[in-house]
């Protein structure tokens, strides 16, 4: 289980840095951007497999904010810059797609039970994001370099 972990970290650090570079963050960030997705995708992997997609992707989100809160004050740039890449791989793109497609081939019930899973993840997301950005810049100061 640690190498395939191990394995998808890169993956993922790698997926999530191409997002960054597709979205215009300065290149001296790609790789905090890169770490914050795969940090994130790995906390996802280890808790869906113990507690559920939900809670996994909250869990996931969480971390994910807190690096990127954490990356904005030592890195002196936008929380956004981190945020958004470090979410591209808990975004649950699959779900939508196997809720429209169950839709369209008239399976009404399997397209409801993914739709309404789809949802509780993307407002895991959401929940996620808000319960971090409501701590004080003050306690992520506490991060920032010392001037000599």
């Amino acid at each position: 289980m640690i190498v395939t972990l191990i394995i998808e970290f890169i993956v993922a650090f790698f997926a999530t840095a191409a997002f960054a570079i597709l979205f215009n963050v300065p290149r001296k960030q790609w790789a905090f951007g890169g770490l914050t997705g795969g940090m994130g995708w790995v906390f996802y992997r280890y808790f869906s497999e113990v507690q559920g997609v939900v809670i996994a992707t909250f869990i996931a989100v969480v971390v994910v904010t807190l690096l990127s809160r954490i990356f904005a004050v030592t890195r002196k740039s936008p929380v956004t810059i981190f945020l958004v890449a470090g979410i591209f791989p808990l975004v649950p793109g699959v779900g939508i797609y196997y809720t429209s497609y169950y839709f369209i081939m008239n399976q009404f019930a399997e397209a409801s039970a993914r739709g309404v899973e789809t949802l509780k993840v993307a407002m895991a997301i959401t929940i996620g994001i808000m319960c971090v950005l409501m701590i004080p810049q003050k306690f992520f100061m506490l991060f920032a370099r010392k001037k000599a």
